[in-house]
């Protein structure tokens, strides 16, 4: 059991490897791009020069690829280069479904054990050269992909018209329970599904003249990056190299409020990652409520402070849930030793 387990943690970092550098482009693109446009009240990000427009266009086309290419080196991991194929479709569904990057994990899981399992078919001789080229990927492709429809296409549809009615029901309740139940939200998936019944649900609230529920909201969204990169900072012995990298370009999206710069943590280690930016954006958000931070525009991160109410309470729950969510996660996580086995198995 425990070696199943580590080598499902092993195909997961194969996936978030590859999917780290495509984080970033989409992240630091969309970053800057609204860093040097600026925000309107009620509009949000507003980016009109024609050269920012189009670095947003590729940062946005690098993030549609962000699930895509998680799910497929996950499939591609676990059966080689007949699971890459499948995975990657079976990703561009998990987008298209809005199942966001946990949509993605499952479906590139599906994709590599299916492709893992005709592989192992015993087949003629003279079919054997088109296997991995043509029967694998075209058999796991239409298997990942009917499950991918049929089976969570509707319950994910269904889920998230039930979050938001009841959201609705709790916005006439005590503003500091919304405010949790919201930050947890949006930190469960990272601009998933559940992140946006929450997110879109605030912003919907700026149109009535409510700015208090996308005040917690804002503050949530900055959390879980800038949580996860000020804890590979306080503890970097418990981050692969790619992990510390990577928590550099989380600082950045978090100071512009791009929550999926947390995703190749939460991809890597779901358990432990995923607790504690939900924490850490709950506590957050519900100071946020406790201070009565308002937002006049639909996005989040310091880079809204302009159009912020009550701004000192705003750095004050920012700070304390990045403080929650980076020591939470570092006392759960333990040191990495893969450099360690890997010279034990040199020497042996």
């Amino acid at each position: 059991m425990k070696e199943e387990l580590k080598r499902i943690r092993e195909y997961l970092m194969t996936g978030v490897s590859y999917m780290i550098p495509i984080v970033v482009i989409g992240g630091v693109l969309i970053a800057f791009s609204i860093a040097l446009s600026g925000v309107q009240a009620g509009k949000g990000a507003v980016v009109t020069n024609p050269v920012l427009k189009s670095m947003m266009d590729i940062g946005t086309a690098s993030f549609s690829m962000m699930v895509p290419v998680l799910a497929g080196f996950i499939a591609f991991g676990i059966a080689d280069r007949p699971g890459l194929a499948p995975g990657l479709v079976g990703g561009v569904l998990a987008n298209q479904l809005k199942a966001g990057f946990l949509g993605g994990i499952i479906a590139g899981f599906i994709a590599g054990y299916v492709a893992r399992w005709i592989k192992s078919w015993r087949v003629p001789k003279n079919l054997r050269p088109i296997m991995p080229i043509f029967v694998i990927p075209l058999l796991s492709a239409l298997i990942v992909g009917f499950l991918m429809i049929y089976i969570l296409g509707n319950p994910i549809s269904s889920a998230m018209t039930a979050m938001t009615n009841w959201l609705k029901s709790m916005s006439t309740g005590n503003a500091v329970i919304l405010a949790m139940i919201m930050g947890a939200m949006i930190a469960f998936d990272m601009g998933g599904p559940v992140n946006k019944v929450a997110f879109l649900f605030a912003a919907a609230m700026i149109g009535e003249g409510v700015y208090t529920i996308m005040g917690p909201v804002a503050v949530a969204i900055c959390i879980p990056p800038l949580g996860m990169g000020v804890a590979t900072l306080l503890a970097p012995n418990k981050y692969t190299k790619a992990e510390k990298e990577a928590g550099y370009g989380a600082l950045a999206m978090g100071m512009i409020g791009i929550t999926e710069g947390a995703i190749p943590f939460a991809a890597a280690d779901p358990l432990r990652v995923i607790p504690s930016i939900m924490v850490g954006s709950s506590i957050g958000a519900a100071i946020a409520a406790i201070g009565k931070v308002g937002d006049h525009a639909p996005h989040g991160g310091p880079i809204v402070l302009p159009v912020v109410d009550n701004k000192i309470m705003f750095i004050v729950a920012v700070l304390i849930g990045i403080a929650v969510t980076a020591l939470m996660v570092n006392a759960l996580k333990k040191p990495v030793i893969e450099e360690v086995e890997d010279e034990s198995e040199v020497a042996e």
